[in-house]
């Protein structure tokens, strides 16, 4: 299967590492795409190699062909993952915004593409109206989530906003 790999923002960005190694291991070609934000979590280096394919950060890296990387991705997608999933992509998917090659990937996916969102942010962020709002937007729009699990957060705080377990998304994947 082609599976595009998103990655936003979030200190659990370093998940998505075992997330792409584990999908390489079942035979998945895996094309990863990372917000700049996600950068400052993990290079794309690191899964560059773990999924032996470039990683799209920016428009501007799809200069080696006339056709945008970005199309083809989209094309090419038997699944699209984001994991994790930022309030704020969350919130660009949801109102059909795309600064950037994850969310134009995203717009750009035929409608029959699956589509998998494992959302990890801070619990408040979570709950805020606003982002369940776009939650809604996206389930209706055919999204699939799986997560936040409930537990200790990165900000200190302790309730719903963690990444799902690596397996759990995993799980998703083979239904």
């Amino acid at each position: 299967m082609n599976i595009v790999l998103g990655i936003s923002g979030s200190i659990a960005a370093y998940k998505a590492a075992d997330l792409a190694s584990q999908l390489v291991k079942q035979g998945h070609e895996v094309h990863v795409v990372m917000t700049r934000a996600a950068t400052e979590f993990i290079t794309p280096l690191t899964l560059q190699t773990l999924t032996r394919q470039p990683v799209l950060v920016s428009l501007e890296d799809e200069k080696q062909s006339w056709k945008p990387g970005h199309i083809e991705l989209a094309d090419q997608a038997d699944l699209f993952i984001v994991a994790p999933a930022s309030a704020n992509i969350i919130g660009q998917f949801a109102n059909g915004l795309s600064p950037d090659p994850l969310s134009s990937i995203y717009m750009a996916l035929p409608r029959t593409t699956p589509v998998l969102i494992a959302p990890a942010m801070n619990g408040k962020m979570w709950l805020h109206p606003a982002n369940q709002r776009n939650v809604e937007r996206l389930k209706e729009d055919g999204c699939r989530f799986v997560g936040p699990a409930e537990g200790d957060l990165a900000c200190g705080y302790e309730g719903t906003g963690r990444l799902a377990a690596v397996e759990e998304i995993l799980g998703q994947i083979l239904d």
